[in-house]
Order: C-alpha cells, then structure tokens, then sequence
C-alpha cells in the first residue's frame, strides 16, 4: 500500500514536469477539402455542376442550348468569343464549365481529357486574373473574382494529382504531356534553399485535417498548399544527422501561364511550374502584379509528427526511465534548411518530454512573417532521466559539434548571437549554457584541488568536463519558462525514492563515478552526484548546485528573461507549494537578473503552451532582432571610419583541461 502511496506521488510529481504526450496530430479526410465543393456541387448525386451565375452566362450568349448538346463545340465556340471579346462574364463561365467537365472526366476515367479541361481552367483563369486586356472591365471586389482564384488553384491541384499519380513530378524537369487536343510543356522550377533531388514525394494539405495543434496558419492567394516529404540524402554528408526521417517541408506550387493563348504554338501551351519555400517567400510576383502565395504553414508540421517514426515511440518515456538506452537519440535537430543569416532559436525540453512539447509555440511563432524571416529554429532532444547538469554538458558539446559542421569556420555571425528558451528543467540545462564554472561546481564534491584527482584519463576528463566550463559565446539571450531555479518541492524524500527505483542512469556514468570514488577516498566529501542522483534528485530544493548557479558568474553578454506560471485559482494539492504553477513555486521560479518577467495564468505542463507566453517570446525575439540589427549599424560605421574590429575565435562552452596524477 506504502508503494502504491508513493507511486502516486511521483506520478503526480512526473505529470506536473512533463510536455506533451504520444497523440495523433492529423488524420484523414474523407473528403478532401475544396472550397468549390458546394457551389459545384462536386459530392452531390446529380453533380458536377455549373453555377447559376454560369448558366445565365450561357443563356445571354445563347450558348445553354449548344453545352446540353455537345459540350466541347460550345466550349470552342466560347474560346472564339472569348478572344475576340475579353467579358469577364464570358470568361468566367469557360473557366468554370472547364472544371466542371475535367472533374466529369476524371470521374469517368479518362485521364487525358481532365488534364485537358483542367489546363484549360489554369490558362482561362490566368488570363483573366492578369491579362492587360481586361483591366478596365476586372472588378476585384466582385466574388466571382475570388472565386477564379479558387478555380486556378483547386485545376492546379487536380492537374498535380494526375501528375502524381505517375510520379511525373520531379522539380527540375521539363514534361510534355498530351492531353487531347493540346500538348501541355511544363518546365519544373525549384524556387527554395533545397535540393531539386531532396523530395521523396508529395501529399496534398487538402486531405488532411489538424487534430492536436492549437492552432492552423494559413494565408489565403494562389498557388496550392503541399507537404513534400524528404528523403534521406548521402550519409557521407555530415549535416544529415541534423535533420530528423521522415522530415517534411511545407511547399506552394505556382504555374505560370504568361499570355498563354498568344503562345499556343501547334496547340502547345507553354507554362513553369514552380516550388515555393513559404518561410522564405509569401508573394510572387505574376504579370507585374504581387500576388500572395496560398500556404500552409502548419499541416505539413503535424504530418511530420503523425509519422510512424513519430507515434510509435514514447520517446519522452524512454528518456526518463532509461536514459542509458536513448542516448542514441540525444542530440540537435532542424525541421527546415539550415540558413546562415538567420538567428538560431534553440528550444530545450523539460523532464518527461521531449522536442514535442515545443511544437504549438514554433508553430505559433513560425506564423508571424518578421519572426520566420529573422530566425531559425533548433531543437535538443536528450535523455531527462539524468541529472540536468549532465544534459547541460552534453549540450556544450552538441552545440560545438553542430557549430563545426555548419559553419566549420565559424564565421557566421548569426550563430553567435542565438537565443535558447527552456521549458522547466530545460531552463536549468540552457541557463548552464552561459556560466563561467570557476571551481564552484568542484567544491560541491570535494575540498581539494582538482589536480589532484586520480584514475583513468577518460574518466577524469568526463568528471572534470561536467565541472568546469566557460560560457558558450553563441549565447546571447536566455529565455526560461517554468523553470525551478531554486528546485522544486515535489522532488521530495518520497518520489526521489521511488525515481532510483525505476530510474536507470546510464552504467557507464555510474560505474565511471563510483570507480573515481574509490580510487580517491580522501578527495570527495560528497559522492551522491557522481553515483546515484538521477533527474528527481537533481531538482530537489536542497541539491548543493541550486545555491551554487545562484552565486555564479554569468556571461556579461547575456541578457536573460523569465516567463512563469501562478495558477489564479489552484487546487487543493497545488495551494500546498503556494504561489506557482502547481509544480514550481513563484519563489523558486522567479530570478533578479533578468532583463524582463511575465506572470502567466497557467499549470506547469501548458505555461508555455499559452497564447501569453508565445507572444511575449515574440516581444523578446523582436527585441533581440533590433539589437542584432544595431550591432549591423555601429559595425558599418566602424568600418566607414577605418575603425573594424576584428573577429576572433569564439569560445564554445568547452575547456580544455590538463589534469596530473
């Protein structure tokens, strides 16, 4: 009975510290999503139809007669009128009854003559959406003018089926394809920072619907919204290890078909079909008109967490439980391409979770243009079973590690001035990130210089590795969300009892440790860090190391902010900590060196899932933006008075150190 007490107790404590849990981000639709679905009655018995604006169309021009009796003789007929008198009513009704007829025929099977009726739509809807001719008649206020919008992009979108279907699309590439009467040229254009070779395939954002992101960023012009699933590329290239299987880019293809009936030649329509980056490009320019791009920031995010990869692994319980077996998991990873003039944001999880609870809050931040166009976003995964203090040293070398393969010459300037934001126990790990140890952090063990340390090399660099560092210089800005800078009072007698139980640390940390204190019995006062504490005594209120962060040197060139969570209306169990999220207290959680602090109405688990606390991420990144962009201004005046300074190396957080018998 005692245990079961106990169990729950560190269930309850475990609850509180963890992020997100395993759940379906996405499914299916039975239908895909398609705004003309009603007004063509594209799912209807008695459909597809034409408008009723359409069929009064037909009827001025005496054309209803001729379309119930042979539909392609009166869309000629209308092609004719259409050239030589540019009505946009006219020219509305050709590209909609093309639509029409191109679902018919698809529906029927007949491949070839939807892809004909459908690259009539995208060349018909063009014209009237950019054609000089019809700029004294086009009325853009007028819903019919949205309504070619959604027919260029939905005929697209068909056409871009047909074509996968085969596997005929590959960017980069030029296809013929006839279709009936026509020949259509489609000449493939990559218009991103990625590899033409990079895509295995193509999903449609209109199949699916969001499950568990808060929120779905779109933005509403033309082109049509895919997800392009990444295929795994050399493994001789290093940078592959950053990017994790079965990755997934959000991509908008475009067509441009320029005056395409003036260049029908031997009744060969000549378009580009191109492929746009959204987080780099939100308009395009058509016909000397900006146009903005249909994009879907968020589907293709949810995808890739869907993903079998994904789903199947509780990755944030096998990092607690057993962080021996997941150390091949930890590391640094990229959900787009790495960009050297954009500031990296890394995101450091908490206890019992994972990258996954990060996911609403890059999300929400992705969506604001200023924020994709200035920053790129990082993510640590690693095992939080372990001490934090491990983690923050495994991350120091991560980082290096990382830094050496992207930027080898450490030039780029945008990397040495990145932000890391920390959820709970991952504020700890990236606060860590900018100390200068000193020999603070060795005098919690022992009294002794450190030279004094005996035992195998390897041994003694990985102890004195974790004890004394340098601030990394990359860091310039920390952002701490929840997170107990004093401990926490759940890490009690009780649940540290139970975590040693089902915890296990890694054999080789363990065994390095006791076999160290073995060999030196007089140097360590207090051997409990090197042998058995895990994460939950890690963050007990009185582990040695809390007092001794207080105290340390910070990095002088780092500014830090503090989001955290006070519960407005508490439970019972949450009044007993007092002031706080439920999990951490106020008193633990809040700082003095912190350049700014917000109070958010929240639980431990959802602080930094909160509108609140996103946005005032946001503040601060700006903020950091135009200190970023002010540094840029006072360099180049420097350098207009002959006064540049010059770069030197940066230090990573590493120190090299020679130790003696």
């Amino acid at each position: 009975m005692h245990a079961i007490i106990v169990a729950g107790v560190l269930s309850c404590f475990l609850v509180g510290f963890t992020g997100c849990r395993s759940v379906r981000y996405l499914s299916t639709r039975s239908v895909r999503d398609n705004p003309l679905t009603q007004t063509l009655q594209l799912i209807n018995r008695s459909g597809p139809q034409i408008s009723e604006r359409t069929w009064s169309t037909l009827r001025r021009y005496g054309l209803k007669a001729q379309y119930d009796d042979d539909c392609r003789t009166c869309v000629d007929k209308m092609r004719n009128v259409v050239d030589e008198n540019p009505d946009p009513e006219l020219m509305y009704a050709l590209i909609e009854l093309s639509y029409v007829e191109g679902k018919k025929a698809e529906q029927d099977g007949r491949a070839a003559d939807a892809l004909n009726q459908y690259g009539l739509a995208l060349t018909s809807s063009y014209d009237y959406l950019f054609s000089d001719e019809l700029d004294p008649v086009r009325n853009r206020y007028d819903p019919q003018f949205r309504a070619v919008c959604d027919l260029y992009n939905e005929s697209l979108e068909d056409a871009l089926r047909l074509l996968c279907k085969d596997n005929k699309l590959v960017p980069g590439k030029t296809y013929r394809i006839q279709a009936n009467d026509r020949e259509f040229v489609i000449n493939t254009k990559m218009r991103g920072k990625w590899d033409p070779e990079e895509f295995d395939r193509y999903e449609f954002v209109s199949d699916y619907e969001i499950e568990t992101l808060r929120n779905k960023h779109t933005t509403y012009g033309l082109g049509v919204p895919l997800i392009a699933v990444r295929r795994q590329l050399d493994d001789e290239d290093t940078r592959e290890k950053y990017y994790p299987p079965d990755l997934s880019y959000a991509v908008t293809a475009m067509i441009r078909c320029e005056h395409a009936k003036d260049k029908r030649v031997d009744n060969s329509t000549q378009c580009v079909l191109e492929f746009f980056d959204p987080l780099t490009s939100n308009q395009v320019q058509l016909s000397d008109h900006w146009v903005p791009l249909e994009t879907d920031l968020t589907t293709p995010l949810a995808y890739l967490l869907d993903s079998p990869r994904f789903r199947e692994r509780d990755i944030e319980t096998e990092g607690l439980l057993n962080p021996a077996e997941t150390q091949n998991d930890r590391g640094l990873f990229m959900l787009e391409p790495y960009d050297p003039n954009r500031i990296p944001v890394l995101m450091v999880h908490g206890l019992w979770s994972s990258p996954r609870t990060w996911m609403d809050m890059f999300n929400d931040l992705r969506s604001f243009p200023e924020i994709r166009e200035r920053y790129q976003f990082w993510f640590y995964i690693y095992p939080s079973g372990q001490p934090f203090w491990i983690s923050a040293n495994q991350l120091r070398g991560d980082l290096l590690a990382m830094r050496n393969v992207v930027d080898p010459g450490h030039r780029h300037r945008a990397v040495d001035n990145m932000v890391l934001v920390g959820h709970s126990m991952g504020g700890l790990v990236s606060r860590m990130q900018t100390i200068d140890s000193g020999d603070d952090f060795w005098k919690i063990v022992s009294d002794q210089p450190v030279e004094r340390l005996s035992g195998p090399e390897f041994e003694r660099n990985k102890l004195v590795s974790t004890l004394f560092f340098k601030p990394n210089q990359s860091v310039k800005r920390v952002i701490t969300i929840g997170t107990p800078h004093r401990g926490s009072d759940f890490a009690n007698d009780y649940t540290r009892w139970l975590a040693r139980k089902i915890i296990k640390l890694p054999t080789m940390a363990t065994s390095t440790g006791d076999r160290l204190a073995r060999a030196n019995p007089r140097l360590f006062k207090d051997t409990s860090l090197l042998t058995t504490a895990n994460a939950i005594d890690s963050l007990a209120p009185e582990s040695p190391i809390f007092p001794v962060m207080q105290r340390a040197k910070y990095s002088r060139d780092v500014k830090f902010h503090n989001i955290i969570g006070v519960i407005e209306d508490p439970s019972f169990l949450q009044r007993r900590i007092g002031p706080g999220d439920g999990i951490v207290a106020y008193a633990s959680a809040k700082m003095d060196d912190v350049e700014s602090e917000l109070i958010v109405d929240s639980e431990h688990t959802s602080v930094h899932m909160t509108g609140k606390a996103i946005y005032e991420v946001r503040r601060i990144l700006l903020e950091h933006m135009q200190a970023y962009d002010s540094q840029d201004r006072i360099a180049t005046r420097l350098d207009d008075w002959g006064q540049g300074a010059s770069e030197g190396p940066s230090s990573e957080g590493l120190v090299p150190v020679t130790l003696t018998r």
